[in-house]
Order: structure tokens, then C-alpha cells, then sequence
């Protein structure tokens, strides 16, 4: 039962080129950044991956993007993440545009055995009638476009197929986690983690605080060890390591002088 990996390189070994990922995180929250540098590191590529988005330029998954390593991404947001921007338009990369929600609920009905689903979301767009831009040619023409997808009327109001999200891989960040897989997200950081973490075959999991079997309160824990393979313990500098996205302070308040 444990499941404690002695390396980041370690817990990432056997993720081969062309494998798919689903990796959590929101931005920059929340991200598996240990792993995600493992992997780099590793050299893996052809990655398909599915997240909410790819970090930004230099950091997150912007560090595989960089180095080209990622052929295809269902995602729900391109973000301030530049060369994202530039290699979807460019054509070197693929890319599914999938409603936030949408996306949510695609990986959780993956990770809990649900082929498929009916949503209301998109329809009357794209999104449902196909044409969204996958990949560009070159020459900024659409190379290949989204397919249209099934519609049912359901209570009068229409709804578009959407299908569940399996991968090969999942890579999480979790806050608190026990040595059998057990998992607690701390706040805004649980985003994607938990749906990422259920649609994985084979699910990652860095760990901030890893404690032993029965130290986490049952009731407490948010994703059940049953759904994640593989543990990894951060170093404390690791778990520390939170880059902020954007960083916005306000002005200082003006003082006003007494003169006596």
C-alpha cells in the first residue's frame, strides 16, 4: 500500500513520448511543479495534455511548451501564456477549446466511469455545431476544425453531447496526502486537482505535508487513495515554491503633512 516515490524523476519514469496527461492547477495555483520539472528534465514529448490551461511563458506546463514538447491540448483557457498563443496559431499545435465547466465535468465523468453526458452549455455555437479552429495551416487557413457534436432536447431546452476524459497520466499538487494515497487540497489550490487526479489511469500526486496511514481525519479527506498510484513527498523548499501569476499592489495612500 505505500506508494511513496523516492524522486520526482522517479514517480515520472515510465511517461513515455505521445503519452496523454491530465495535470491540475488554475494558472499558476495549484500546479505540480516538481513533476512537471521531472518530466522536462526527462525529455518526454508528443504530450497530449489536458488542463484547465498551460501556465504561463517559462513556468507550469510553459516550460514544456517551450521546448515543444506538447502536440495537443484540451484546455478551456490560452491565458497570458504568449508562445501558447503563438504555436496554436502558428499550426505547430493542437488545440480543444472545451468550456470551463465543461471541462470540469468531462474529466470527473471520465474519472468516475461515465462515458458521456448531456450539458446545455455551448449550444448555439461552435462549441456544438463544430468549426472551432483544432490546427491552423501555416498560412493561417483552418487545418483542422471541431467536428459538430450530437444534440437531444431534454424539458423543451436543447443539450450537446459531451464525452467523458480518460488519460494516461495524471500530475497533481495536493497540500496534505497520507502514504497510501490519500488527498487533502488546501482552498482556491484544489481547482482542477481533484477531477485531474480521478480521470489519470495512472495518477501522480506531490505531496506539500506527507503524513502516515490514519493521521488524516476520514472526513476530511477530498480524493480517496483508491484514485492515485503514486505519491511523491515535497522538499520544504519545494512546497514553498508558489510563483504568483500576476501581482497587483495598490498605490500608497497619500500622507499629509503637519507642519507644527
Amino acid at each position: 500500500m505505500n506508494k511513496v516515490s523516492a524522486s520526482a524523476a522517479e514517480a515520472v519514469a515510465d511517461i513515455c513520448d505521445g503519452a496523454s496527461l491530465a495535470v491540475g492547477g488554475f494558472g499558476l495555483s495549484g500546479i505540480p511543479a516538481a513533476l512537471i520539472d521531472a518530466l522536462h528534465a526527462q525529455g518526454t514529448t508528443g504530450l497530449k495534455v489536458v488542463s484547465n490551461n498551460c501556465g504561463v511563458d517559462g513556468q507550469g506546463l510553459g516550460l514544456l511548451l517551450a521546448t515543444g514538447r506538447i502536440s495537443r491540448v484540451t484546455g478551456s483557457y490560452v491565458g497570458e501564456n504568449k508562445e501558447f498563443a503563438r504555436q496554436y496559431l502558428s499550426g505547430e499545435m493542437e488545440v480543444e477549446l472545451v468550456p470551463q465547466g465543461t471541462l470540469a465535468e468531462r474529466l470527473r465523468a471520465g474519472g468516475a466511469g461515465i462515458p458521456a453526458f448531456y450539458t446545455p452549455a455551448g449550444v448555439g455555437t461552435q462549441v456544438a455545431d463544430g468549426g472551432l479552429p483544432w490546427r491552423y495551416a501555416a498560412d493561417g487557413s483552418i487545418a483542422l476544425a471541431s467536428p459538430a457534436k450530437e444534440k437531444r432536447s431534454f424539458g423543451g431546452r436543447s443539450h450537446v453531447l459531451e464525452h467523458g476524459i480518460t488519460t494516461d497520466y495524471a500530475l497533481v499538487r495536493t497540500w496534505r496526502g497520507d502514504t497510501h494515497g490519500n488527498l487533502v487540497f488546501n482552498k482556491a489550490a484544489a481547482n482542477f486537482n481533484p477531477l485531474a487526479a480521478m480521470a489519470g489511469r495512472i495518477t501522480i500526486a506531490e505531496v506539500e505535508e506527507l503524513v502516515e496511514p490514519g493521521e488524516l481525519p476520514p472526513d476530511a479527506i477530498h480524493l480517496p487513495g483508491v484514485f492515485v498510484q503514486r505519491v511523491l513527498a515535497l522538499t520544504p523548499a519545494q512546497a514553498a515554491d508558489k510563483p504568483i501569476e500576476r501581482r497587483t499592489i495598490s498605490a500608497p495612500e497619500a500622507r499629509e503633512t503637519v507642519h507644527g
